[in-house]
């Protein structure tokens, strides 16, 4: 049987060495344009023609200005043609040509001729045409006549109308909308294709109105659609509604699921699959709910249709990530799809079995996909590899039969992003499950030995750093290390340097061996990898020199780094060699949010410093070099955090006016940036008075006026309060800017000697708790839990009330401590019912403070959560447990 398949490609490949169109330039096509001037017109030898004029155009090709006009209007000759073949090439050629307003009143008459012909075939591809080339005048005039083609009797046209329409609703919506009635008229069609273009046109039509929308559902699912097509759309657009509607569904009354479950008898498979598809997206969907649509997927699944058993393995596996209980009655459909043709379909049944499976059907499974994995392409097996990596932190028990199979894909060929999946599945096993991490490391060890890519072979040492030591045998992976120094490429040996020096830092029975191994290093020939044995040797006294203590050495070795790396990198930048050395605790430790294009309106202009800088410099240098050239702020220290500026007026008045907090460790400086957007008035001694009887804490130290205020500038005045040395006071602030006008002379620019004084209500401001914590996150959050030590660690549990979603209620603890979210923890999968969150940041004092955050959904929509604190301090931990009490 090979040998006729064999045959059959290489037939294909000499059709695709000889197409006709190989090797066709656009000149030749040109020339042969010439033919449609012809007086004896030749259909075939013409529509050949437009075929390479249309391929030319498909590829990319650009004809000039001169070269389109000139093929134009060879192309509207063709009309005197009857050849209905030749007629339906140049109907496409005149809408690629996309001719100008000009050239489109030459072949106007034409297409319209063309609309009202006897012929059908003519009548809807002028339609077509006209719909595409024409402009509003000219729609207005053929608006009629469209009209009448939406409830013509042959579908064809009507159909040809209608998709035109919804072209149109993109540049003419205020016609398209005039044609309500008609297309109300056409969704009652007894013609397939007419009722499902018609219904996607009323639908585009109303999608502003919601009511509307749900008026026409409601009408519609009363069962006047017959077309599947239409009905598939139907159903879109009641999930639409659903969605919308937000009713409770606690109760069982979310409107339309009859509807949507009705769908699932329709003899149409298409319609079958999209109710259940439509009812698995349902928000918060049920148990109860999901039995029906699961029931008719699992029939799908037997199905002789390769199409269908796709559909409905690839939904059955979006609903095991959130119901996997709901799917378990298709488990053993599904196995029998583990050995199907399609590769696509084996891989999804493997990956939904693995997340619907129990204990025991785990080494069934594990054989059966062995024997499968080596058949599909990379992209299938990091799906299976993330699905057994779920697998195994569901069941800890099974990790000895799971982290082999996993070494053993190991070994086997495969691209980088199948091998970093592997290797991160086995680092997370290691982590969450203790038993697993010898085997683990001794895989990760033997990998290392014969890989290729330099960027797992960092990680993997890496990793073999900070875990390797606190093994029963540590001396046993360091000739797994030293292998790399002797074999790879230099950043592999500089980051096997590092490990030895991490192994000699922990285990000091192995400390002799590490040192002779690194004083081999000195003589490498990457400086790289010299500079870190010397620096290491140094700090570990293997030089002979007084060595740290040992808590510093680890913490040079294993902390992480306390400053975000791209404040490190413009600070190396910014800094200018001189005798005094780079100081790193002079790096900004705040997190540097990405800026955000700011919604102003037409003609405001920034407020003074309002917005933070888009260069290089951080926002929290411009303010500190700002503040420190002000003598009156010199005597405050250490600048600690800068808040982003919030707003104290409306968009569009007077005088746009914000605030920035500045945070000192017993003051805070209010510097309010003011724009005076009046052209005809000058502001001198312009202050702001600040209330401070709900801020019992604070006390008014200074304020600094801001002398003139001219129109379209922008400048800053400055209110300085004193509060308790390290304590996070808060409080709030009602604002009243005070200041003199002076009328300008539009003619001459000048301001008149005397002035009014004036006064303008500001928002009220509030300094909240997150404004004495910077974000600052860590690179390994659990090695900086683990270092920081259960001593100041503070547990306690909180109910957060009703909330609208699990995402809500993580956002709003976020935003109240205004801690740095770590390894994308900040993100809430949909439909989860538990969280846990990791945050990191700097409390004022620069005290350094983790939290882990468990939030779970106990009954209806309400939220407990769990808070664990650490930090090197316990009043700080007692401090944020305070912030959430209170909050």
């Amino acid at each position: 049987m090979a040998q006729p398949y064999a045959k059959k490609d290489d037939d294909r490949d000499d059709e695709a060495e000889y197409s006709p169109f190989l090797g066709i330039e656009k000149g030749a096509v040109l020339q042969e344009a010439r033919v449609f001037n012809d007086p004896q017109l030749d259909p075939r030898r013409c529509s050949q023609v437009i075929t390479k004029l249309l391929y030319l155009l498909n590829q990319g090709e650009t004809f000039t200005k001169v070269e389109a006009t000139e093929v134009f209007f060879a192309v509207t000759k063709l009309f005197q043609s009857k050849d209905i073949g030749l007629r339906r090439m140049v109907y496409l050629i005149i809408k690629e040509l996309s001719p100008s307003a000009d050239e489109v009143i030459i072949v106007t008459s034409s297409l319209m001729k063309d609309m009202n012909s006897k012929t059908d075939m003519y009548r809807a591809n002028a339609i077509r045409v006209l719909c595409r080339i024409t402009d509003g005048t000219l729609l207005t005039q053929i608006e009629r006549y469209l009209k009448q083609a939406i409830v013509d009797k042959n579908p064809v046209v009507a159909s040809a109308a209608l998709v035109s329409g919804i072209h149109l609703l993109q540049t003419n919506p205020e016609i398209v909308k005039r044609w309500s009635n008609e297309v109300q008229e056409a969704v009652q069609s007894r013609a397939a294709l007419v009722q499902f273009h018609a219904l996607a046109l009323l639908h585009q039509i109303r999608q502003n109105d919601r009511l509307a929308v749900s008026k026409l559902v409601t009408s519609l699912t009363r069962g006047t659609v017959r077309s599947p097509l239409a009905q598939c759309l139907l159903i879109r657009y009641t999930s639409q509604v659903i969605r919308e509607s937000g009713q409770n569904i606690q109760t069982g009354d979310r409107p339309f699921y009859d509807y949507l479950e009705s769908c699932l008898r329709h003899k149409a498979e298409m319609v079958i699959f999209e109710a259940a598809r439509a009812i698995t997206n349902l928000s918060g969907v049920t148990s109860r709910e999901l039995t029906p649509a699961i029931t008719v997927l699992q029939l799908f699944l037997s199905s002789s249709k390769p199409v269908l058993r796709f559909a409905a393995v690839r939904t059955l596996n979006k609903v095991a990530m959130t119901h996997p209980m709901a799917v378990t009655n298709c488990n053993i459909d599904m196995e029998s799809l583990i050995s199907d043709q399609n590769r696509s379909i084996a891989t999804l049944a493997i990956t939904t079995l693995l997340k619907t499976g129990n204990e025991s059907s785990v080494d069934r499974l594990m054989k059966q996909i062995t024997n499968f994995m080596s058949d599909i392409a990379d992209e299938f097996k990091i799906v299976v590899v993330e699905a057994i990596r779920s697998l195994c932190l569901k069941f800890p028990l099974k990790y000895r039969t799971l982290m082999n199979f996993l070494s053993n894909i190991l070994r086997e060929e495969g691209g980088f992003e199948y091998k970093k999946a592997i290797v991160d599945s086995i680092v997370i096993l290691i982590r969450d499950i203790p038993d697993a991490k010898e085997s683990g490391l001794f895989h990760l060890c033997e990998f290392i030995e014969d890989c290729e890519f330099t960027y797992l072979s960092s990680q993997i040492l890496h990793f073999l750093g900070n875990e390797g030591p606190k093994t029963s045998d540590p001396s046993k992976y360091i000739r797994y290390i030293y292998n790399r120094v002797i074999l790879e490429n230099a950043t592999v040996r500089a980051n096997a340097v590092s490990t030895l020096a991490k192994f000699g830092a922990m285990v000091d029975s192995l400390k002799p061996r590490i040192f002779v191994l690194l004083r081999r290093c000195l003589f490498d020939s990457d400086d790289e990898v010299r500079d870190r044995a010397t620096l290491y040797l140094n700090t570990l006294g293997g030089d002979g020199s007084v060595v740290e203590t040992d808590k510093d050495v680890k913490n040079f070795l294993f902390g992480s780094l306390d400053v975000p790396l791209a404040n490190l990198e413009t600070s190396l930048k910014n800094y200018e060699p001189s005798e005094e050395p780079f100081d790193i605790d002079a790096v900004p430790k705040e997190v540097k949010s990405q800026p955000l294009a700011e919604k102003k309106a037409p003609g405001k202009k920034p407020a003074g410093l309002g917005a933070p800088p888009t260069g290089p410099t951080s926002t929290i240098d411009t303010y500190e070099k700002l503040l420190s050239s002000i003598s009156e702020f010199s005597s405050f220290g250490q600048l600690f955090k800068s808040s982003v500026p919030v707003e104290l007026t409306e968009a569009e008045t007077e005088y746009a006016v914000n605030v920035v907090k500045h945070i000192y460790d017993g003051n805070v400086v209010f510097q309010f940036n003011c724009t005076n957007t009046i052209p005809e008035q000058l502001l001198e001694n312009v202050t702001v008075i600040m209330d401070a009887t709900e801020a019992e804490e604070f006390s008014e130290v200074t304020s600094k006026p801001l002398r003139s205020l001219p129109y379209d500038s922008a400048g800053q005045t400055f209110v300085v309060f004193e509060k308790p040395v390290g304590v996070p006071a808060v409080g709030k602030f009602s604002n009243m800017l005070k200041f003199i006008v002076k009328e300008v002379d539009p003619t001459t620019g000048e301001a008149e000697d005397d002035g009014v004084e004036d006064e303008y209500q500001l928002e009220d401001l509030e300094v909240v708790p997150a404004d004495y914590i910077l974000k600052v996150g860590v690179s390994n959050f659990r090695n900086a839990w683990e270092s920081m030590g259960p001593d100041n660690e503070r547990v306690d549990e909180y109910g957060l009330g009703v909330r609208e979603s699990l995402a809500e209620a993580v956002n709003a603890v976020i935003n109240i401590l205004g801690l740095q979210p770590c390894e994308g923890t900040e993100v809430v999968p949909s439909n989860s019912r538990s969280h846990t969150c990791l945050l990191s940041g700097v409390f004022i004092g620069n005290v350094k403070v983790l939290v882990r955050l468990s939030f779970g959904i106990d009954g209806p929509k309400q939220v407990a959560m769990k808070l664990a604190v650490r930090s090197e301090d316990q009043a700080v931990s007692d401090a944020i447990h305070e912030i959430i009490a209170s909050g």
